[in-house]
């Protein structure tokens, strides 16, 4: 793998709880993100996926600085970007954008399209100086596949996709090296989904983009990523290209994932083992001591209540450098055997 562009080592975000009126005090907190580490390489797509609540939206956040971590390093060519302010700050959010989930909300309806991508210049000018802005905003129109002559168009004059497409201009305006994708297509039709995700390949190409792309469909982060980090509770779960992750997955919560992926050929469905997970996924304000996923896991024992697993490549796998030869964050991620109902999990048809 290529030096990270972009690395996250040990990256946490609490929220405090709070309780009382006119004296608060802190009670606890919400454990959003509690210690995820990951990098990116330049023109690679790292996909992170998850059940909603997992923290994968928070982690989005905070790459592109609209929260600041409670602790842990964000390092953009090797500089903790963290730790800066002012014109530090402004020079690398330059770089790092962001596509948001809703194209209905995340564009100003009072604003021109014009407007909209070019909002960015008015912060950052030396990329395009004033007199080249309308010209920069129409090629910024036609990359995305919009008409150029839109330009003076309203956001409720646009179907979800075009929208959307807006939304890709003008994460596109200031030429990042790194997009943060936070469910870009997940408020879109199907058919719609399927145009944006391969104009989003066409442009990481034309432009040597990388891409954080976050999303729960687990078929699209397939079609997109290089990597896949699968995020449960707050913490990575597993981590691998996306043939370790879909084809040999070793952490129970993603085989549990995987074997809910609709298949499209009935054979392979009717001899297809459903893991069925019982229970509900905990608070991430109280969450299991140990593994957080030992509550609702067919393979917990003793040792998952008392020991945090750590992220790293089973020792079973480490001396064969096979598929599944990638790290996983499961104290017995080597067992692959899935037992019945009554410990954690249900195996069905």
């Amino acid at each position: 793998m290529a030096e990270p562009l972009l690395e996250v080592r040990d990256l946490v975000k609490h929220y405090p709880l709070t309780q009382g009126i006119l004296f608060r005090r802190q009670i606890g907190a919400v454990r959003a993100v509690d210690g995820v580490s990951f990098g990116l390489a330049p023109g690679e797509t790292l996909g992170i996926v998850g059940e909603s609540g997992c923290g994968k939206s928070t982690v989005a956040k905070l790459l592109v600085h609209l929260e600041r971590p409670t602790s842990g390093a964000i390092r953009y060519k090797g500089e903790d970007i963290t730790k800066l302010s002012g014109r530090a700050l402004k020079a690398v959010r330059r770089n790092i954008q962001m596509v948001f989930q809703d194209p209905y909300t995340s564009l100003n309806p009072r604003m021109t399209v014009g407007d909209i991508i070019g909002e960015p210049y008015e912060i950052h000018p030396e990329v395009a100086p004033k007199g080249d802005r309308r010209r920069r905003v129409q090629e910024l129109l036609d990359v995305v596949g919009l008409n150029p002559e839109y330009i003076n168009r309203y956001p409720h004059q646009f179907s979800g996709g075009q929208r959307q497409r807006i939304g890709i201009a003008r994460g596109l305006a200031l030429n990042p090296e790194v997009i943060v994708a936070d469910e870009p297509v997940s408020a879109l039709d199907v058919s719609v989904q399927a145009q944006v995700i391969n104009l989003m390949e066409r442009l990481q190409k034309e432009f040597n983009l990388s891409y954080v792309f976050i999303a729960h469909d687990l078929s699209i982060v397939r079609h997109i990523s290089d990597r896949v980090g699968v995020m449960y509770l707050g913490r990575l779960a597993e981590i691998g290209t996306d043939t370790q992750i879909y084809d040999h997955p070793t952490h129970p919560y993603t085989q549990a994932l995987l074997s809910a992926v609709p298949l499209p050929d009935p054979s392979a469905r009717e001899h297809r083992d459903r893991i069925i997970l019982a229970g509900d996924v905990p608070s991430p304000a109280h969450p299991p001591s140990g593994c957080r996923f030992r509550t609702r896991c067919w393979k917990a024992r003793e040792r998952c209540a008392e020991e945090v697993p750590p992220l790293t490549v089973p020792e079973a796998f480490r001396t064969a450098a096979g598929p599944a030869a990638h790290p996983s964050a499961c104290h017995f991620a080597e067992e692959r055997k899935i037992v019945s109902a009554g410990s954690g999990a249900e195996k069905g048809r």
